[in-house]
């Protein structure tokens, strides 16, 4: 399929998702994989050949004098590369070069080991991806547009995984997290007997900021559980005092992050969860993305530039500024509001009527002039200058979060923008949500249980869908009714220590309230939650820059 000549470059290899795993690592996997001199291998996107030589070299020591070598790889320059590696160490190995996606799977190789290319969704497309989604479907899988290309060839590789096989890829930790994936979890637990994740602390590619696991399986499936491994990086898989815990989903399709927490904090976490006293965020209400205006810098006013510009209060829209820095506080009042527009935010919506006055129509100008009206959601509205509004939501609820995710009741009623999302409440918990649910939420548990259903993402930053927001474990209606007078009690002194930079004391407030008098939950327990609360944003910002949290 890539029989032309290239110079290869690092630029190429990224754009085709080659990045080249460290020669400890693939020497573990196949030391782990191949356990007989016998075994056949194959390496799919063999690049050049960094697993099948760890293969080769696994094999020699077992006995075997001519080591059964398959490998795949879609660029020609790499394959002749992996060839020649291969020749320097006296192995001979089959390599196809071509799409891995266009070879029929046969299930016929002992151990399938070696690190998928990672192309984003945005970057895979086109005959690529057509090849991906059917390869796919082989195993029942139906991947969305949203998928990057590992997914795909994590369950196509396994198709060629003879009964009893072993599969030991290294892939992006979205495996653990992203909706997308959901099918790839269920695949890998029913095909196989033992599923196990290699999670590291530190970046297994120094230049590359995704964060990886090692996914080990074998057996003939079902299986019920993950064994998870955690240790610091390449160079440590070997030592004994590894971390191994095990797992296991609620279903086969769930998201796995929840399996990263400590076995002692993960017990507790998950008593408290499944009692009464917590329930999931949509009980309390709806979640909702806010508008999109297509170009916030020209859409969004600060009060001075609508008196400057002659707009009337008709023309624009009270918002909640972009961004999430000011909802770093229980509410968002009209006081706060208005400050924020003196200090200059854009606490306004540029959003005239469909018959713009003078002074619009010489602001909309000026955006024909900057191009504003090309951009692409601007295109597809009627009137390019009218970004649709949601009505004003009950609380805010922030999504990109270097600490953890907060919630702020909205008593100034402004509409909100996509920097963060809107909470509706259901009838009958307007008031008592508006009033305590953001004070409610921080605690140990629900702080813990964003870390399990949020993703995290480069630089250190945890992000939560709405989706994600949905099933975030929250203190129960029931649980901040009977607790509603201590609860109260701490308005106060929590916005303080908020303001102060003191979120760990504040938690430790709410925590004494909703899960030592609420719930009669022991002191240790308490601290194992919040001890694994640490352990998550540890992980998530180790290959992150350092920012203020709790």
């Amino acid at each position: 399929m890539f029989a032309y000549e290239a110079v290869d470059s690092p630029e190429l290899r990224k754009a085709r998702g080659a990045f080249f795993t460290p020669p400890a690592l693939c020497q573990f996997v196949a030391e782990w994989a191949i356990r007989d001199e016998d075994d056949t291998v194959l390496e799919p996107s063999c690049g050049e050949a960094a697993f099948l030589v760890a293969a080769g070299r696994r094999l020699r020591d077992l006995g075997s004098e001519k080591p059964a070598l398959s490998g795949a790889e879609l660029h020609a320059s790499s394959a002749r590369s992996a060839r020649r590696h291969l020749a320097a160490e006296d192995f001979h190995a089959h390599i196809t070069t071509g799409d891995f996606f266009d070879i029929d799977p046969e299930p016929r190789y002992d151990a399938v080991i070696g690190n998928p290319p990672y192309v984003r969704y945005q970057d895979f497309a086109g005959a690529s991806r057509a090849a991906s989604q059917r390869a796919a479907l082989r195993a029942g899988i139906r991947l969305t547009q949203l998928a990057s290309s590992w997914a795909a060839f994590t369950i196509h590789s396994a198709l060629f995984v003879r009964p009893g096989g072993r599969l030991g890829l290294v892939i992006p930790a979205e495996l653990l997290s992203v909706n997308y994936a959901a099918g790839v979890r269920e695949y890998l637990m029913e095909r196989f007997g033992r599923v196990r994740l290699v999670l590291f602390k530190e970046r297994v590619f120094p230049n590359v900021q995704e964060e990886v696991v090692l996914l080990m399986a074998e057996g003939n499936g079902p299986c019920d559980h993950l064994e998870v491994h955690q240790t610091d990086n390449a160079d440590t898989l070997h030592a004994a005092g590894v971390r191994v815990s095990t797992w296991t989903p609620p279903t086969s399709s769930a998201k796995w992050t929840a399996s990263l927490v400590p076995s002692c904090g993960l017990d507790a976490y998950e008593v408290l969860v499944d009692s009464p006293a917590f329930a999931k965020l949509s009980e309390w209400g709806e979640t909702s993305l806010g508008a999109v205006t297509g170009n916030n810098r020209y859409f969004t006013l600060s009060p001075t530039e609508v008196q400057e510009l002659g707009l009337v209060s008709g023309e624009v829209v009270r918002i909640s500024p972009p961004g999430s820095t000011h909802l770093r506080q229980l509410s968002l009042t009209r006081r706060d509001w208005e400050k924020l527009g003196a200090e200059g935010a854009s606490t306004y919506l540029f959003r005239p009527a469909v018959e713009p006055s003078k002074a619009a129509k010489r602001y909309l100008a000026r955006g024909l002039e900057g191009g504003v009206d090309q951009a692409y959601k601007c295109r597809v509205r009627k009137h390019w200058w009218r970004t649709p509004v949601l009505a004003p939501p009950d609380l805010f609820i922030t999504y990109m979060n270097a600490g953890f995710p907060q919630l702020a009741s909205n008593p100034a009623r402004l509409r909100h923008l996509n920097s963060v999302h809107g909470i509706y409440l259901r009838e009958g918990l307007t008031h008592l949500g508006a009033e305590l649910l953001p004070l409610a939420c921080l605690n140990s548990v629900t702080l813990l249980g964003a870390e399990a259903v949020g993703r995290a993402y480069g630089g250190g930053m945890l992000k939560l869908e709405p989706k994600e927001a949905d099933i975030l474990p929250v203190p129960s209606p029931d649980l901040v009714e009977r607790t509603k007078g201590e609860l109260l009690a701490l308005l106060s002194p929590v916005a303080a220590l908020l303001a102060n930079g003191n979120a760990r004391e504040a938690v430790r407030l709410v925590d004494d309230v909703l899960l030592g008098q609420g719930r009669g939950t022991e002191d240790d327990a308490i601290r194992a939650i919040e001890a694994a609360r640490d352990h998550m944003v540890g992980r998530r910002k180790a290959r992150g820059r350092s920012s203020k949290g709790i």
